[in-house]
């Protein structure tokens, strides 16, 4: 199994009815921003342990296992679904219990990435430096979608409640791991075994159970405005680096519904951004190429300017 280099400690927070459970790795630094990194849909913070191990520096990183994931879990009875801006506000009370008012260098990956953006633009005072992995949001829509996709949500909030909706689970770990390594065939073994016991644990029938609220399955009500989107990184103050993988995700995904080009139009109106692109890479750049990744990052959030 893989062998962690930087261990992390555990930190729970009550925030907006939740209790967070939040990693850090490293002291508190009065001289440098914290590093808070946020990761995507079906994923938990340890899952930045590999990019953590990869970095050369030593520096206070927190990464949070966002609501409804990992041990993060609700101090009431679970909600049948999730809302886009409710990420948003958990992030900004987490930065204030955790950091008060100081600036934080803010990294998010896929649905954290896009999250991660939409914050800097509507707290640009917040934001020190900003990393975007393949942070790229949703297709376009048009209003006409609208009814349809009322009827599909409340279809899908039905089908949570009868509990047909529930996550996958798995005889061992190594059954976890084996469904790791099918979705992402870069995955190493000895990475996904460890993974494994990250992202899933035994329930109370010994079935290893995803640490994720099926709920997350149910889609989102709202329709999404790409020209929203782009109101609000037009407002980002921060310096930007976005990332891209070699493999072209959107394509795999979206089959020409959301193209990697529309992207690239959408986030290049952030005013200070860079771009840049990780080869021998899938959307699962920081377990494919931590190294690569964590060099990346480190660079950017040194620069001077």
């Amino acid at each position: 199994m893989y062998q962690v280099q930087r261990p992390s400690r555990s930190e729970y927070a009550s925030i907006r009815g939740w209790r967070y459970h939040v990693r850090h790795w490293g002291e508190p630094d009065a001289q440098r921003p914290p590093l808070v990194l946020v990761h995507g849909w079906m994923d938990v913070a340890a899952s930045w342990q590999f990019m953590v191990d990869a970095m050369r520096e030593q520096r206070h990183i927190v990464a949070p296992d966002w609501r409804g994931y990992g041990d993060t879990t609700f101090m009431g009875p679970a909600p049948d679904s999730y809302w886009f801006p409710d990420y948003l506000g958990d992030l900004d009370a987490l930065l204030d219990t955790l950091f008060g008012d100081r600036a934080v260098d803010l990294v998010g990956h896929s649905m954290g990435g896009h999250v991660a953006t939409l914050y800097a633009g509507a707290r640009p005072e917040r934001i020190h430096r900003l990393v975007n992995l393949e942070g790229f949001g949703m297709p376009a829509s048009v209003p006409a979608q609208a009814p349809g996709r009322y009827a599909n949500w409340l279809d899908e909030i039905r089908a949570q409640r009868r509990g047909d909706m529930n996550l996958s689970d798995y005889d061992d770990a190594s059954g976890v791991a084996r469904r790791l390594m099918k979705t992402n065939p870069r995955l190493a073994a000895d990475k996904a075994d460890w993974l494994a016991h990250q992202w899933a644990r035994p329930n109370e029938k010994g079935r290893w159970a995803i640490l994720g609220d099926s709920a997350h399955k149910v889609s989102n009500a709202v329709l999404f405005r790409p020209e929203e989107a782009i109101a609000v990184y037009q407002r980002i103050a921060a310096p930007t680096l976005v990332v891209t993988a070699s493999d072209d995700s959107l394509g795999q995904w979206w089959k020409g519904r959301y193209t990697l080009e529309e992207f690239q139009q959408r986030i290049g109106h952030v005013p200070n951004l860079r771009r840049a692109v990780i080869d021998n890479a899938g959307h699962m750049m920081h377990h494919d190429q931590p190294q690569v990744l964590a060099r990346l990052v480190e660079d950017f959030l040194g620069a001077a300017g």
